[in-house]
């Protein structure tokens, strides 16, 4: 009986954990279309490997996106060098540039920040 309760609470806070947190997921053509289309709010980073600000940039994110906060939004990771029609359609022209859309409208974007209380102001533009 004491087994079973505690795999019912891990599965509780396991389920509970994963709904808290927003997602932070690889650039999909298919799903970024779906979801601008849905209304839902966006956020998508332009990351390079190679780009310093992109790496400092990169952990503050995930650690936004975790946050209860943030569990409505998708943060979509765009490779900067290969996703270039996004980057067009999008007028992106540097690396570590973060899109931020609601209801399916460009809010707000931002180049190079790697402040955790300025990208979450950020961030929560998709949101209000």
């Amino acid at each position: 009986m004491k087994t079973l309760i505690v795999t019912l609470y891990s599965l509780v806070f396991l389920l509970s954990a994963t709904l808290a947190s927003s997602a932070e997921v690889f650039f999909d053509q298919n799903r970024y279309a779906a979801d601008m289309a849905a209304g839902k709010p966006i956020a998508v980073v332009f990351h390079a490997d190679w780009c310093p600000t992109c790496r400092a940039q990169a952990p503050v994110l995930k650690n936004l996106s975790e946050q209860t906060e943030f569990a409505p939004l998708t943060v979509y990771v765009a490779d900067y060098d290969t996703e270039k029609a996004l980057k067009k359609s999008l007028g992106v022209t540097q690396q570590s540039t973060i899109v931020v859309f609601r209801n399916g409208k460009e809010r707000v974007r931002a180049t190079g920040d790697t402040r955790q209380d300025s990208l979450a102001a950020l961030l929560r533009q998709a949101l209000s």
